[in-house]
């Protein structure tokens, strides 16, 4: 294959990088890429990824003939790609790979073994947002950490390959052994009562305390810092919500998005306290750290596909956006909900608010640690 005339080699000037591409272009062809192939990677920039991308799956497939060969039909397949967040294509486009083949025999199973169609996707939904963020993670992790001065086009994917046959694997024994220590840890606090089991099936909403914390000033931090250190003040603040709820069973961290954390509990007291500790640990943080606020309300929510709905959780929401700065602010129900506690809360009424969103007045309370006697 002349490379010069398939303009392969264009805008490489220098020898010693014009001999890296001609390498990486022999070995890409020997692997079996075809011309087709390397002049599309080439006008993307995306050679030295090419390789690993075939690693990870060729497409070969149609959705059309994926349904045929699992035996579904051609609409699920296309629901499913869908609900993994990824593009519908077009039936017969060929743009699936082996590995669809075996997820849509597998989602035979799953319809066969007595699961409902939408429960399955609405689990594929959930995987496909919570493992497009692992992919985001991941992959400037392994580019920032293979990219150096002077690195050449064949050298770098030969680290990528060769990084995704070794690593690709133990992460999917690592994924599985998380997803074992979640299940068996919501598992533990899934109580099926007499009334589930008199029904034939788990009753919706539940009595919960829900809390939201959220960084003060955020936004306007953004317009003063890089996007870089921005990120980072993020980031702390989910490291802090993660410690905060691994230490008070049966507090669960739900998600951080952006500036605020959410936690839940069925046990009102562990939420305030892990609130309280969380607000504090961001005062610890020091200066250059913005301050955060905590709003708690508890009452009737609805738990689906890891998240929670709900009047507490929209009144929690609402009640954090009037506390003040390194305050926990708790809805009146809360407040009933503990007061079998011995006095282990201090509570300061504040004035009743009529918050967005919410059709009465809302009785609130500042909460601290009660004094020691």
């Amino acid at each position: 294959m002349d490379f010069e005339a398939e303009g392969l080699l264009e805008g490489i000037d220098d020898e010693r990088s014009r001999a890296d591409r001609i390498a990486l272009l022999e070995r890409l062809l020997a692997a079996g890429v075809t011309p087709e192939e390397l002049r599309r990677a080439a006008a993307e920039d995306r050679l030295a990824l090419l390789e690993v991308e075939r690693m990870l799956g060729t497409e070969q497939f149609t959705p059309r003939e994926v349904a045929a060969v699992a035996g579904v039909p051609l609409e699920l397949v296309l629901k499913l790609r869908q609900a993994l967040g990824l593009p519908r294509p077009d039936p017969d486009d060929r743009v699936l790979t082996a590995s669809d083949v075996e997820a849509a025999e597998r989602l035979k199973g799953f319809h066969e073994a007595g699961l409902p169609e939408e429960g399955i996707l609405e689990v594929a939904r959930v995987l496909g947002e919570g493992l497009a963020r692992v992919a985001a993670t991941l992959r400037p992790l392994v580019r920032d950490t293979f990219l150096e001065p002077g690195i050449g086009e064949r050298e770098l994917s030969e680290r990528y390959a060769t990084a995704s046959a070794e690593l690709g694997p133990q992460l999917g024994v690592v994924m599985q052994h998380i997803l074992n220590m979640h299940l068996r840890d919501q598992l533990r606090t899934d109580v099926v009562g007499r009334a589930e089991l008199a029904r034939g099936g788990v009753l919706g909403a539940v009595r919960m305390s829900i809390a939201f914390a959220d960084l003060v000033g955020f936004t306007k931090l953004g317009e003063r810092v890089p996007a870089e250190e921005l990120g980072a003040v993020a980031r702390r603040l989910t490291e802090l919500a993660g410690d905060v709820a691994g230490s008070h069973s049966p507090v669960r961290l739900v998600k951080t998005i952006g500036d605020a954390a959410m936690l839940v509990s069925p046990d009102p007291d562990a939420l305030l306290e892990s609130s309280l500790e969380l607000v504090a640990a961001a005062e610890a943080e020091g200066e250059e750290f913005p301050r955060l606020r905590a709003g708690v309300a508890t009452g009737q929510a609805l738990g689906r596909a890891g998240d929670w709905y709900g009047s507490p959780v929209n009144l929690a929401s609402r009640i954090t956006g009037v506390a003040r700065p390194g305050t926990v602010v708790a809805a009146g129900a809360t407040r009933e909900a503990t007061a079998g506690d011995g006095g282990r809360w201090q509570w300061s009424q504040l004035p009743n608010r009529r918050l967005r969103g919410v059709d009465h007045t809302v009785p609130l309370y500042r909460v601290r640690p009660a004094a020691p006697s």
